[in-house]
């Protein structure tokens, strides 16, 4: 069943419920609370990008949402409309061969740090999307699926996922063979199979391969 198309009125108290977190710690004495949100834990190739993002909570950013219900064009409209709005954002990625020395999990909160790190206005409070989180260095809270119920997290969801498209989009024209634009780099059939028949390519994570080249041989 399709999801029925809310009023703008609907969409704005839709948008500020999702402050309710933000709110809960503000109430607790916290003044500039980021949320943070990464992007390209899964693929083989690429970066893994994070993002963090200071909203005033009464910033309302019409259809902002978990990047993942998010068209690519929708995706595109709220990345500028978020960078215009936030009262700070920044994003940081980690590269594939770091990835590869430290394994993408420890690479995921080197990237989830650097962007809290880089921020202009220096927070007092993180909300992070997801279960675990290590080496932050002011508190801090993770939530399951915060980037569908956090307005912060949410923005920071779709600042990682763009900048990390834009990359592999551009990547893909120097590499044309594998086809990045269309997978982003994920292990659909048509990238395993041109990883095959290539061989990896210099932005390959190479630790996420040995299984599909052990089939090989």
């Amino acid at each position: 069943m399709a999801r029925k198309k809310l009023t703008e009125e609907e969409e704005i108290q839709r948008v500020k419920a999702m402050y309710e977190i933000e709110n809960s710690y503000h109430a607790q004495g916290y003044e500039l609370i980021c949320g943070v949100d990464e992007a390209g834990r899964g693929p083989l190739a690429g970066p893994v990008y994070a993002a963090a993002v200071i909203l005033e909570t009464d910033t309302i950013i019409k259809g902002i949402n978990d990047s993942k219900k998010l068209t690519e064009k929708r995706r595109e409209e709220l990345f500028d409309e978020i960078c215009s709005k936030a009262a700070a954002y920044s994003i940081y990625s980690v590269d594939e061969k770091r990835i590869d020395e430290i394994n993408i999990l420890n690479a995921t909160y080197e990237a989830m740090n650097g962007a809290v790190s880089g921020l202009d206005i220096k927070p007092d409070f993180a909300l992070i999307d997801g279960n675990r989180i290590s080496g932050m260095t002011i508190p801090c809270e993770t939530i399951v699926k915060g980037d569908a119920k956090s307005a912060s997290i949410a923005a920071a969801s779709i600042l990682a996922k763009v900048r990390r498209d834009r990359f592999i989009c551009k990547i893909a024209e120097k590499y044309p063979e594998y086809g990045f634009q269309q997978h982003k780099g994920y292990g659909t059939k048509a990238h395993n199979e041109a990883i095959l028949r290539y061989g990896p390519c210099p932005i390959h994570r190479k630790t996420f391969l040995k299984k599909l080249l052990g089939e090989k041989q």
